[in-house]
């Protein structure tokens, strides 16, 4: 294909770099890229390339081998050798692989932090451009409204949950994750990286991520390769956080108790442990899931770990284990056939992989959780809600306002961002 000949050879530099302490305070537009968790991760900008997955039940595979190519054919000079050195490529992939807006960018400037230890990637191409792909030809639409992003009110939507119980109670199914949007308007142009500032100092425990107008803070890690150790942490069962920290104590404890709540996180844990198994020699599950602490939730946490028997990739992990039970249900067939029935939208990005992968093959992919599609002063929210036998639609619902508010509170703290930097700019005469 005319993408992966030579005349868009990338010429790759990775050099140390004095630490920066905060990336996200290091990064500045065009096209702000963002993968960060305690300090750590990268950030990047400008674009070399951009490959634009064809709608295909393949496309994991389809991604790998357009980015193996590119980067195979890499001219690199890499003086630090860390996981995220050299060329790497941000990406986000559609819920559904019946959807179109997958999407992979390789950026011009790269800068990662690990541990103390900093650098600066640059890449250059003898061309630039978007790479689209007809190598595989698109399959039909799923069924349902295909690109509608009407939400649903909330008793339609309550509504929805209620059906959603009725099939699991009868025996179609045992979990589905129900999604809700919210569209909001801002009345200038959103300021991503002053949102993405406002997430991570508000949820540093979550992997703050940005790409291509994608932006959000997720508590779930799809999965972390290096070299030849994989890790996940499964995130599933939610609560809201208490007043105080006594009533927090007792919110954690009844989380922790809770059959409805631990049978939705068994059924994501089962499904990670299972798709992992045949690929690792050794795999660890945590016995029991620990109650982790955000901002406005409480959720119920599992890591599971192992050491790969087989050559994959970060991506290529991705795309074995997406969809999860955590965002899909169980079993996922039937689970993703309601979500097409009941959710009465195109979910786009949200709760489909998010992250990066390098030339070796390392990565971190999350879900994308919390997270909003931003254009321009436009941003369209997501919140999702696992759905059992014992749910209560008018709790869901609730929930799902929940989690809303993280991504509300960061537009909200962007447009202050905004007028403080026009009150400064008017203080200064500028």
């Amino acid at each position: 294909m005319a993408a992966m000949t030579a005349d868009r050879l990338l010429k790759v530099s990775t050099i140390p770099a004095e630490d920066p302490a905060d990336l996200l305070a290091e990064l500045h537009d065009p096209g702000p890229l963002a993968w960060v968790r305690r300090g750590n991760g990268l950030i990047g900008w400008g674009e070399v390339a951009t490959i634009i997955m064809p709608v295909c039940p393949d496309r994991f595979a389809f991604a790998e081998r357009m980015l193996r190519a590119l980067f195979d054919a890499a001219e690199t000079e890499d003086h630090v050798g860390l996981p995220g050195c050299g060329p790497v490529a941000f990406g986000s992939f559609t819920f559904d692989s019946a959807r179109g807006g997958s999407v992979l960018t390789i950026p011009r400037t790269v800068v990662g932090r690990r541990n103390g230890a900093a650098w600066v990637t640059t890449i250059t191409a003898a061309r630039q451009g978007n790479i689209v792909s007809d190598e595989l030809p698109p399959v039909p639409p799923a069924g349902g409204p295909g690109g509608c992003r009407n939400t649903l009110t909330a008793p339609r939507w309550e509504r929805a949950v209620a059906t959603a119980v009725e099939r699991i109670r009868a025996g179609s199914l045992r979990k589905v994750v129900l999604a809700r949007d919210l569209e909001v308007t801002s009345q200038g142009p959103i300021n991503v990286i002053a949102a993405l500032r406002a997430l991570a100092d508000r949820d540093p425990d979550c992997y703050v991520f940005a790409c291509a107008g994608l932006i959000g803070a997720t508590p779930e890690l799809l999965i972390q390769r290096e070299g030849r150790q994989a890790r996940y942490r499964v995130i599933a069962g939610t609560a809201a956080r208490g007043s105080g920290p006594d009533e927090d104590a007792a919110i954690s404890t009844a989380l922790a108790t809770s059959a409805k709540e631990a049978e939705e996180h068994r059924y994501a844990a089962e499904s990670v442990s299972q798709a992992l198994a045949p690929l690792c020699r050794q795999l660890a599950v945590e016995a029991r899931p620990a109650v982790i602490r955000l901002a406005d939730t409480h959720h119920l946490a599992t890591t599971i770990s192992g050491t790969l028997a087989v050559d994959a990739s970060a991506l290529g992990l991705a795309g074995v284990l997406h969809p999860t039970a955590a965002v899909c249900g169980t079993p996922p067939g039937a689970a993703m056939d309601l979500i097409r029935e009941l959710e009465n939208m195109d979910r786009g990005r949200y709760a489909g992989p998010v992250g990066w992968m390098d030339a070796h093959g390392d990565g971190e992919w999350g879900l994308a959780l919390h997270c909003a599609e931003v254009d321009g002063s436009r941003a369209r929210l997501f919140a999702g809600c696992g759905i059992v036998a014992g749910s209560d639609p008018a709790t869901e619902a609730a929930e799902a306002e929940v989690k809303f508010q993280p991504m509300l509170r960061a537009l909200e703290q962007s447009r202050m961002s905004q007028r403080a930097c026009r009150e400064a700019r008017a203080r200064d005469g500028r």
